[in-house]
């Protein structure tokens, strides 16, 4: 019901409570909608966690048969951090505005549990002293019953320093010779860099994807100049002082009985325009099958695509190598190729790959909520999937056994499922038009079959090549950021440079700290004992010394 200006008192004591009063009810429902928002987003945060938690669930479970699920998992975590950083600005208002009023409540979020701090990081005492005099008596005999401890983590900045090495020189009286303690070994002829900073130089732009300008950039506002083509001529001499390490690690890979291999593509700049090189990639990982191989990548770059390429890295080497269908591998698998035939075993990624796109139910409703047309899912593209999932759950329970259980395992379980699945994909094509999709991901398959079904001989062979797949995951999403190689040398050193970045990764090493330890100790260290400076070698070496 309206009021006028006829029902308002006249004295001004009660207007002025009025207003007061109508003050504090705008106050509280400003707080009350305040708080209203704080919980609605500390609801849609929460919601993106657990959805959050439930795709890294299914990708733990389903593991790389789940399709898109890495894209999806980084779209949620994006989304997760806008949400979270939202609820925090939400609640901090909905705060403010409860302490204007006493009539609504204050929004309580939940927040997550914070780990403690780890226990290597330094810790610095900043002492608060407790008052000299009682404050509400003034008496001063006192007495500590105790203190309150509130850690904050905090970081200093960079710190850059020049460390001078001095030399002094002496000479001998009696002989008038005249000695100076030997000059330090730098890894670059007459380095002015220490090896810490050539490491966080080669990381930055090999393993963190910031190309040389923008390094440059960033030292420069810290009050270091450095010019790209100074950078650049460090990371050039780097290449060459680490190339007997990748030499090492070339035979270490290629004694492998077992590789996986993948390419990718990789721009590089020629004459005013980019054209498209490939990054190729051989994996050895030997702990799927228990083995006790240290896992290692190496890599190679090409102008193109030619199978001549895979062929020259393969020369002298045999054994079973798991790629994708790509037609350059042929020759290898020829009978009379030197010193024997390469044995190829099929991705099933890639096949199940073929089938999902035509039976993602979920992308199809998405595309009817945006309105757009769904592409129909098939009923037999989704039975494929189904059997080839079922081929994946055993996988996943003997994962990491020996080969000779391995082996068994499939023999017993797998061997059926696989035959079904042969009849039935060969009966269901005769009926099919090889003009649809679902028929090219069948022959897809069936003109393989013998290298998809070779798992089922050989313990040692995996189901899928995502190693490789792993390994290359870091230029494609590197790519965005440096956008071209500048030339087919800097696409050679990148190989070079992946080579001891991704191995040291997959070994569980800061490749940052153990490259900076290499540099300083490469220049002068046997080369009979260079193993010593591999990655998995150091580590051991390393974690014996942090034990004594």
């Amino acid at each position: 019901m309206g009021q006028s200006t006829a029902d308002l008192p006249d004295d001004i004591e009660a207007l002025k409570a009025l207003v007061l009063k109508g003050w504090a009810e705008a106050d509280a429902a400003l707080a009350a909608v305040a708080a209203a928002q704080a919980r609605a987003s500390d609801d849609a945060a929460l919601i993106a966690h657990l959805k959050l938690q439930i795709a890294k669930l299914k990708r733990e479970q389903y593991g790389q048969s789940s399709e898109r699920s890495s894209r999806l998992i980084d779209q949620l975590e994006l989304q997760l951090e806008d949400l979270e950083a939202s609820a925090s600005e939400d609640d901090l208002l909905a705060e403010m505005a409860a302490a204007k009023t006493s009539q609504v409540a204050a929004f309580a979020r939940r927040k997550p549990s914070r780990k403690p701090f780890p226990d290597h990081l330094p810790r610095e005492r900043i002492l608060h002293p407790a008052p000299t005099s009682c404050p509400c008596c003034g008496g001063s005999r006192l007495s500590k019953l105790g203190e309150d401890v509130t850690e904050t983590l905090e970081v200093v900045p960079r710190q850059w320093k020049v460390i001078r090495h001095v030399r002094e020189r002496i000479s001998c009286r009696d002989c008038e010779t005249i000695s100076q303690a030997p000059a330090p070994f730098h890894v670059v002829p007459r380095g002015w860099a220490g090896p810490s900073l050539l490491a966080m130089i080669l990381f930055e732009k090999y393993g963190q994807h910031q190309p040389l300008n923008r390094q440059a950039e960033r030292y420069a506002r810290e009050g270091v100049e450095l010019s790209l083509s100074t950078l650049a001529d460090q990371v050039g001499h780097c290449a060459v002082a680490l190339a007997p390490l990748v030499d090492r690690l070339k035979a270490h890979v290629m004694s492998a009985s077992r590789l996986h291999s993948d390419d990718t593509t990789v721009p590089v700049f020629a004459k005013g325009k980019t054209d498209v090189a490939r990054t190729w990639v051989y994996v050895r990982d030997d702990r799927p099958f228990g083995g006790t191989g240290p896992p290692a990548a190496l890599f190679y770059y090409s102008r193109d695509r030619a199978g001549s390429h895979v062929r020259e890295h393969l020369e002298g080497w045999s054994g079973i190598l798991q790629v994708d269908a790509y037609s350059g591998y042929n020759k290898l698998y020829a009978a009379d190729r030197e010193p024997a035939p390469i044995l190829e075993a099929a991705c099933w990624s890639h096949s199940r790959r073929r089938f999902f796109v035509l039976a993602d139910i979920e992308g199809a409703a998405r595309a009817r909520a945006r309105g757009e047309k769904p592409t129909p899912v098939s009923p037999l593209a989704l039975e494929a999937v189904r059997r080839i999932d079922a081929l994946f759950d055993i996988e996943r329970d003997i994962n990491g056994r020996r080969p000779e259980e391995r082996l068994a395992v499939r023999q017993e379980r797998s061997a059926p499922l696989l035959a079904d699945l042969e009849v039935w994909m060969r009966q269901t094509r005769a009926g099919l038009s090889s003009k649809t999709e679902v028929a090219k991901a069948m022959d897809y398959m069936l003109k393989r079959w013998a290298a998809f079904a070779r798992y089922l001989e050989d313990g040692r062979i995996c189901m899928t090549n995502n190693a490789a797949e792993r390994a290359l995951r870091g230029i494609a999403l590197g790519r965005k950021s440096w956008l071209f190689a500048g030339s087919d040398r800097g696409g050679q050193r990148a190989a070079v440079m992946y080579s001891l970045i991704i191995t040291a990764k997959m070994n569980d090493i800061d490749p940052q700290t153990w490259l900076a330890d290499v540099l300083a100790r490469i220049a002068d260290h046997p080369v009979s004992k260079l193993d010593e400076l591999l990655p998995w070698r150091w580590k051991a070496k390393s974690s014996a010394t942090t034990a004594a």
